[in-house]
């Protein structure tokens, strides 16, 4: 199951003034070691960054057109929640 990953897409709800955090924390809930959130967005989201790292992710951003970022956040090996 390493190979598991959740693909979530915040572009329409921002566009449309929805906060997409609780999607994004309801979609890492049951993600485990090794696991990824493959997150969609219209701007590289760096507040999130420092909430995921201390819940045990790295991540990696890619900008793919002007208002399209791909944020891969990966599950850290053994590092348990701790927010």
């Amino acid at each position: 199951m390493k190979n598991h990953f959740v693909e979530v897409d915040v572009r329409e709800d921002i566009k449309q003034g929805i906060e997409p955090f609780h999607k994004i924390m309801d979609a890492i809930k049951n993600l485990q070691d090794g696991q990824q959130l493959v997150l969609h967005a219209p701007f590289n989201p760096f507040p999130l960054f420092k909430v995921m790292a201390k819940k045990g992710f790295d991540h990696e951003s890619e900008q793919i057109e002007k208002k399209h970022w791909k944020i891969t956040f990966t599950k850290k090996d053994g590092v348990t929640d701790e927010a």
